[in-house]
């Protein structure tokens, strides 16, 4: 079994480096729940309705019973934020990791990068299976093979309080 890795495991240029793109990520999940949160005509019901691929109909069905799609509007709002912040602050940072891997890939379920397909909301750039939202997907399982909250966060005095 692979052994986890902790603080003084890595160099200084590693450490710097995974802790800044690991702060990046949550600054990014951050301000995404924050825009959301302080618009109050924001709602998934566009983007859920714009979706395509093999799970649109799921989404779309999400979209149009109000009850899921308040619950829906909630865990974006308030998980983009509440990730972002652990991320930014290495608080709870693998359950936060694993939150943002799902969150995220719950987006690029809806919204594929596949050939032929075209979205109603603007897209950035031209993309073919891989997106920004897949490698920072791909970011947050490096974040989670490294663990940086116990070597720069909260988590590290959690920890030291612990033992």
């Amino acid at each position: 079994m692979a052994k986890a890795y902790s603080g003084r495991d890595y160099a200084l240029a590693q450490l710097i480096f995974l802790v800044l793109l690991r702060v990046s990520i949550g600054w990014h999940l951050l301000y995404e729940g924050v825009v959301k949160i302080i618009n109050p005509d924001w709602s998934a019901f566009g983007y859920l309705m714009d979706s395509k691929g093999l799970f649109a109909g799921l989404f779309q069905s999400m979209a149009t019973h109000q009850g899921i799609l308040q619950v829906v509007d909630f865990m974006n709002m308030w998980g983009l934020f509440l990730i972002g912040l652990g991320l930014m602050a290495g608080l709870f940072t693998r359950f936060s990791v694993i939150c943002g891997i799902i969150l995220l890939s719950f987006y690029f379920l809806s919204h594929p990068p596949l050939a032929g397909i075209q979205y109603i909301i603007p897209q950035e750039g031209s993309y073919l299976l891989v997106n920004k939202t897949l490698i920072e997907i791909l970011a947050l399982f490096v974040l989670l093979v490294f663990p940086t909250g116990q070597a720069a966060g909260i988590d590290r005095f959690l920890r030291k309080n612990k033992n």
